[in-house]
């Protein structure tokens, strides 16, 4: 019998008050997370230590009770352990080699990615070992990027902007940019399913760019990319839920949830949850969408919000979750405020 309220939501069963988790609780609005990262060192050194980032991914569920851990890792670990150079520049966010040509793509190593993310798999060993002694309850989430968002940072060489080069090269160059997704959509499959065998009870596929493309462009770098990888996680590990997140997908959010085969969608801010519950099947849950802005701000508009989004989904599969990440500037106390809105429901 499924007991964790996480857990329940992605079996397809509406929990009421919904369970919580937000999207970069694991972070820097934490002083123990600073704490932490001040010992470790860089980004990647944290990432990288089975120990610190363990620590760093129960640090909220200590601190809130949240229903759900979210792996401490990064999106570009992927590509990183292919073989493309990664660094985190201070203030400036990723960077990478661009990858620009057929030989830029083969140089990519699928077949080693996975011993270079080892240390990734005694992370979540950790973690889930941590849950079953001390927060039985909580749900181990294990994630990583969908190949169109990770492959506009390999193409790009950094985050941030339009990824104006990615998106000419589906149009220019579709085959090249067919062999990227290939190679990624394999080392994804791979590294995904390490950290299920390490114990992650769910995964999350994190689509970050999706909004960037038109429909069609949508379907075929989006929706397809997405459906082959939860079709090999499914005949892997049947019973292995998946969240999908493509960020602003707006309508054709739909047509994602129906056709991935996900056991739930996430909501991004600009979501109306009155309408994620009429057009997503019944069937698939729902995860959102709270503005962040609007847990920096608290107070009555943090009651009101909350509160808005819980009239729209009762009676749904449902996990409260913020629409982005938690911004460094986010009070831990509004967070205590958040969960005592939602256990009162």
């Amino acid at each position: 019998m499924i007991k964790k309220p996480i857990l329940r939501v992605l079996s397809g069963e509406s929990v009421w008050p919904p369970p919580v988790w937000l999207m970069r609780q694991a972070g820097r609005h934490l002083p123990e997370y600073r704490a932490t990262r001040g010992v470790a060192g860089s980004f990647m050194d944290l990432c990288f230590n089975p120990e610190l980032a363990a620590e760093v991914t129960i640090q909220p569920v200590r601190r809130y009770g949240m229903d759900g851990a979210i792996l401490f890792s990064d999106i570009l670990i992927v590509p990183w352990a292919m073989g493309q150079g990664l660094t985190f520049a201070e203030g400036e966010g990723p960077r990478l080699p661009p990858i620009t040509d057929a030989a830029g793509v083969d140089r990519l190593d699928v077949e080693g990615a996975a011993s270079r993310a080892a240390p990734i798999m005694e992370t979540v060993r950790r973690v889930r070992a941590r849950l079953a002694a001390d927060h039985p309850n909580t749900a181990l989430i294990g994630f990583a990027g969908s190949p169109w968002t990770v492959a506009c940072y390999m193409v790009e060489g950094r985050g941030g902007g339009e990824f104006k080069h990615a998106r000419k090269l589906i149009h220019q160059d579709p085959a090249l940019f067919g062999a990227l997704v290939e190679k990624l959509e394999a080392a994804t499959i791979t590294y995904l399913l390490a950290q299920a065998d390490a114990g992650a009870e769910a995964l999350m596929l994190f689509d970050s760019w999706a909004g960037q493309l038109a429909p069609n462009a949508f379907r075929k770098w989006v929706i397809e990319p997405n459906a082959r990888l939860r079709a090999a996680l499914l005949a892997a590990r049947p019973d292995l839920p998946v969240i999908g997140f493509p960020r602003l997908a707006g309508p054709m959010l739909a047509e994602y949830a129906a056709r991935t085969g996900v056991q739930a969608v996430g909501m991004d801010t600009a979501m109306d949850p009155a309408w994620a519950v009429k057009n997503i099947p019944p069937s698939i849950a729902l995860q959102g969408n709270l503005d962040p802005e609007v847990l920096i701000v608290g107070g009555p508009a943090l009651n009101h919000e909350v509160k808005t989004i819980l009239r729209a989904v009762q009676g749904r599969p449902f996990i409260f979750n913020l629409g982005h990440g938690v911004e460094i500037t986010t009070p831990p106390e509004h967070v205590v405020e958040l969960l005592r809105i939602l256990r009162a429901a």
